[in-house]
This record gives structure tokens, C-alpha cells and sequence, in this order.
């Protein structure tokens, strides 16, 4: 067994937060007039729902393995168990990919919502890309912002951790403000003239359920509490518990802010929202407090979505490269940890570095990243699904904290879910398609992962692979 090289510093808020604060994003606030016109305000309640259990199942064996073997990595850890070192190096390197492609997206997003909140934000035009306006003060916003996670990241988790709740906080008090206030001065009949969109049930059905596949998008996240195993003070059985919360209250949040702006707003006035600034989640904001400064307010709120996923995803992706590096897997430099803060520095600057530099490609090619990313993750989730029921086939006496019962049922509705999502992005017109430029990049990353496997097998000989203390 490995000496602890991480400090136990994460309690079970900190845990929480992290998780949460990952999925809970900027989607709300920009997407929701979109999902209310194509299912309605209940249609699309009804499709987070659904979604949310897809990533439940998901969840529920991310719980018990991450209690059964809680150290640094997750999934590499989970998938190095079931199918070993070829398994575990592409399970991983996806989920790097998906924790990469946030981040970056996440860097571009910042400064993109700071233009709607100050509208002459935007100064000193540098050149277009895919179609998209590149301004000096945008680039320099997202690169400040890039260098300050990454230093908060570099001082400690435990730092991290506190912006994150602090964040977190302010993202809930917005969200629970809505809700009220919508509760107070909304109407019914909003709601009901767009509850459900369809002229049948076949209908109905098909725009539910095209909320619920790219419902899960939006939920990812909770997978970064395995990542950071090593560095949880909280009782194994407690920590599983708290992992599934964190989907359910994401599962809440977007449902009932979904719920509060179809209640706020009649199907018009989304319809017109929508068309305009497309922030029909703050004029809902704006509508039931009589304020356009309410409206700032809700953006703010998104903002600190953006930080609280950028944070998350940096935590996350950190630890999944080093994992790598442990193992020899990749260049072992990326395992090094911080002298004093004990962090995995040269992790963090590789991911922080490429956040800082990803704006110069503009948005466009960070939604294809992003998209990227989302596909890479839902593979991921499959292997882990996977690794699940070959773990408790193989290995069936290992202590579990939090112990799945009817373990069969809910590994098998896993791994079918997750190659689900993964089947539709695969699928021409299925609404989650990759496009020919996220094909490249996909493609391009599972390139970059064979030369690294080739070079480092080469390089490390039999150390490549290698993780003692799982075996």
C-alpha cells in the first residue's frame, strides 16, 4: 500500500458543493426558453426527470465502487479492477477529455456572460474565427480568470473547496429566489398553456424524451468526487450517500427553475424572450421582481455556474492525470505533487495553461470541444457501468460501505442508459450527432492517447500500467 500523498482536508459540504456546483452550469440560465418551446414547462420537468435517472443509475455504482476502492482517479482505479491496464487507460483518457473540454469551454463562457451584464464590455477588436468576434478585453477577462482557478487549484483543494461553496451558495439563494417569487406572483395559466408540447402522445412523448437525452449533459459532474477520494475526511458509507444527493438536487434545481420560469412567463413572452437576448431564464428574473436589475442578479447567479463547473472539471481532470502518471501511463512528471500544498501541480498547469490558451480559438470550436467532451464522458460512464458488474462478478467479497442491493438490475440499467446516450451521438439526426469538426477532435484525442500508450510502454516498460495498491 501506498503512503498518503494527499491531505484529508474535504468534508461532507465540501464534497457536496463540489459535486453540485459542478453540474449547475450556465445551461439554465441560457437554455431554458429553448427546452420550454420544444417540451413545455412540464414536458421539460418531466424530461429532467427521466434524465436525472439516467445519471442515477450511473451514479448509484459510481457510489459503491467509489466507497469499495476510494483513491485518487475514479475511474481509472474502477476500470484498472475490472478490465485492467488497456481498459483503464481508455476509460481514463476519456474522461480526461470530458474534464479538458469543460474547463475550456468554461473559460470561453465567463467572459461571454460579463458582455451581457456590461454591454460595452467588449473593446478592442482583434480578429473572427468560425464566425465568432475575438476582443482583446474578452481574451484578457478569460485568461485572468483561467490563471486565477488554476492558482486557487495549485494552493489546495481545500481552497478550492471554499470559493466553491461560497459560489454554490450564491447560486442556490438566486435560484430559490426565482422559485418563490415566481410561486408569489406567477400564474397558472402560464403554465398550463405550455405544460406539455404536442398535438398527440406520440408527440408529446418524442419532445419529452429530446429533453431527457441531452438532460444528462447538464448532470454531469458527480464523477469528480471519486477523483478526489484521497483527499475526503468523510465516512465511506456517508460519502456514497452523498453522491447520489448531489444528482437529485441537480435534478431539482433544473426542474424547478424550468417549472418557475413557465410559470413567470406566458408562452408568448418565452417565445419573444427566446428570439431576443435568448436570457429568457433572467427576464422571467426580471418579471416577477418588476426590476431589471433582478435580471443582473440571475446572470450573476450564471456566472458563478461557470466557476463553480470550471472549478469542479479542474479538480477532476487534475487528479485523472495524475492517476495516469502514477501508473506510468503518461509522462510521470504529471504525477508530481506540490511540496507544500500537495497538490498535482504540473497537472493543474497543463489543464490551467490550456484553459488560458483555448480562448484564443474563439466559441465555436470550444462548442465543438464541449461537444466532444460530452461524448467522451458518456463512454466513460459505460466503462465504469461496465467494470461495476465485472467487479462484483470477480472480486465478490470486497468490503463495501455503501452496498448496491438488486446490483444486477441497477448495473445492467446503467451500462444500457449510458450506451444509450452514447448510441445517439452516434446516430445522424438523433439531436446529439457529432458534427464532422467534433468527429476531428474526438478522433484527434484518441490519436494523441495511442501515442502517448506506445511512448510510454516503451519508455517505462513494465512499470507502464501498474497501479500495486488495486491489484
Amino acid at each position: 500500500m501506498k503512503e498518503q500523498k494527499f491531505k484529508r482536508v474535504l468534508n461532507a459540504g465540501d464534497v457536496l458543493v463540489t459535486a453540485f456546483g459542478a453540474m449547475i452550469g450556465w445551461g439554465w440560465v441560457v437554455s431554458t426558453g429553448e427546452w420550454i418551446s420544444n417540451a413545455g414547462a412540464i414536458g421539460t420537468a418531466l424530461g429532467f426527470v427521466i434524465g436525472g435517472i439516467m445519471i442515477y443509475f450511473v451514479g448509484m455504482t459510481y457510489a459503491e465502487l467509489t466507497t469499495a476502492m476510494p483513491k485518487c482517479g475514479g475511474e481509472h482505479v474502477f476500470s484498472y479492477r475490472a478490465m485492467g491496464p488497456a481498459g483503464s487507460f481508455v476509460c481514463t483518457w476519456a474522461i480526461i477529455l470530458s474534464y479538458i473540454g469543460v474547463v475550456c469551454f468554461e473559460a470561453c463562457s465567463l467572459p461571454t456572460i460579463i458582455s451581457y451584464i456590461f454591454p460595452d464590455f467588449l473593446q478592442g477588436y482583434l480578429y473572427t474565427i468560425a464566425g465568432f468576434d475575438v476582443y482583446a478585453s474578452w481574451l484578457a477577462v478569460a485568461v485572468a480568470f483561467a490563471a486565477f482557478i488554476t492558482f486557487i487549484n495549485i494552493r489546495g483543494v481545500k481552497s478550492a473547496a471554499i470559493l466553491q461553496t461560497i459560489l454554490t451558495f450564491v447560486i442556490a439563494g438566486v435560484g430559490i429566489l426565482l422559485v418563490a417569487v415566481s410561486a408569489l406572483r406567477g400564474s397558472p395559466s402560464n403554465l398550463m398553456s405550455q405544460g406539455i408540447i404536442g398535438e398527440n402522445g406520440g408527440d408529446i412523448l418524442k419532445n419529452i424524451m429530446s429533453v431527457a437525452v441531452i438532460a444528462p449533459f447538464f448532470m454531469m459532474g458527480f464523477d469528480v468526487i471519486p477523483q478526489a477520494a484521497e483527499e475526503i475526511n468523510v465516512p465511506l458509507k456517508k460519502l456514497g450517500r452523498i453522491l447520489i444527493l448531489s444528482i437529485v438536487l441537480a435534478v431539482a434545481f433544473y426542474a424547478l427553475v424550468v417549472l418557475a420560469v413557465g410559470y413567470a412567463m406566458s408562452a408568448s413572452e418565452v417565445k419573444a424572450s427566446a428570439e431576443a437576448s435568448g436570457l429568457v431564464t433572467a427576464e422571467a428574473m426580471a418579471k416577477v421582481f418588476s426590476s431589471d436589475i433582478m435580471a443582473k442578479v440571475l446572470i450573476i447567479g450564471g456566472l458563478c455556474g461557470i466557476v463553480t463547473s470550471w472549478n469542479s472539471f479542474l479538480i477532476g481532470g487534475s487528479r485523472a492525470l495524475f492517476s495516469m502518471a502514477e501508473a506510468y501511463m503518461i509522462p510521470h512528471k504529471f504525477s508530481k505533487l506540490h511540496k507544500k500544498h500537495k497538490t498535482p501541480v504540473n497537472a493543474l498547469l497543463l489543464i490551467g495553461g490550456l484553459s488560458a490558451i483555448s480562448p484564443l480559438f474563439g466559441r465555436k470550436m470550444l462548442i465543438w470541444v464541449s461537444d466532444s467532451a460530452s461524448f467522451a464522458c458518456c463512454i466513460a460512464y459505460c466503462m465504469v457501468a461496465i467494470s461495476f458488474l465485472i467487479i462484483r462478478k470477480k472480486f465478490p467479497d470486497m468490503p463495501r460501505p455503501y452496498k448496491i442491493k438488486r446490483y444486477r438490475i441497477i448495473g445492467i440499467a446503467a451500462v444500457l442508459l449510458s450506451m444509450f446516450i452514447v448510441v445517439m451521438f452516434l446516430i445522424p439526426g438523433s439531436g446529439a450527432s457529432l458534427t464532422t469538426e467534433e468527429w476531428i477532435i474526438a478522433g484527434g484525442w484518441a490519436l494523441i492517447g495511442v501515442v502517448f500508450a506506445v511512448f510510454c510502454k516503451l519508455k517505462y516498460k513494465d512499470k507502464f500500467g501498474r497501479i500495486t495498491e488495486v491489484e
